[in-house]
């Protein structure tokens, strides 16, 4: 792939993550907050180490952003009866949050997409998936492939 157009699609990467798209205006969860909350929102309570999976994260990170949740009481952990196994799962404070906060987050992307017409939208989610997968291989393979070592970060 031509390294121009490379560094496009990563500029435009970029921007799709800056803060104002992520956490717009009138927001009450940070991004982590949100993160976590989708996740056990659509895919139900998880363990901490489904949902350092499914956030891609380090088990610390997760850890720590948990212990934040829980502390606003946006999540708690349950046990599973029967079993030694503790799950989270939003409060209902928590499930309030997420819907007030979806909602608001939504109506940014709608009306970016608004701009596009019915087409160009089912086509940017359909490409926008195709990518999502792609980067999921690549980055299996790229795990399971020896890299030569990185460069000092500035020592």
């Amino acid at each position: 792939m031509e390294e121009t157009l490379l560094r496009a699609i990563g500029r435009e990467v970029l921007r799709l993550s800056r803060r104002r798209v992520q956490t717009p205006e009138g927001s009450i969860l940070d991004r982590s907050s949100f993160r976590i909350l989708w996740a056990l929102t659509e895919m139900g309570p998880l363990s901490m180490g489904d949902l350092e999976n499914v956030l891609q994260l380090e088990q610390s990170t997760v850890s720590r952003q948990v212990k934040s949740a829980i502390g606003r009481g946006l999540i708690e952990l349950h046990s599973v009866p029967g079993t030694r196994r503790r799950l989270l799962r939003p409060t209902a404070r928590g499930d309030s949050a997420y819907l007030y906060e979806g909602t608001l987050r939504g109506e940014v992307f709608k009306k970016a997409l608004a701009e596009f017409g019915p087409d160009r939208v089912q086509a940017l989610a359909a490409e926008l998936g195709a990518l999502n997968d792609a980067l999921d291989r690549a980055t299996t393979m790229t795990a399971a492939t020896p890299t030569a070592a990185a460069p000092s970060a500035g020592d």
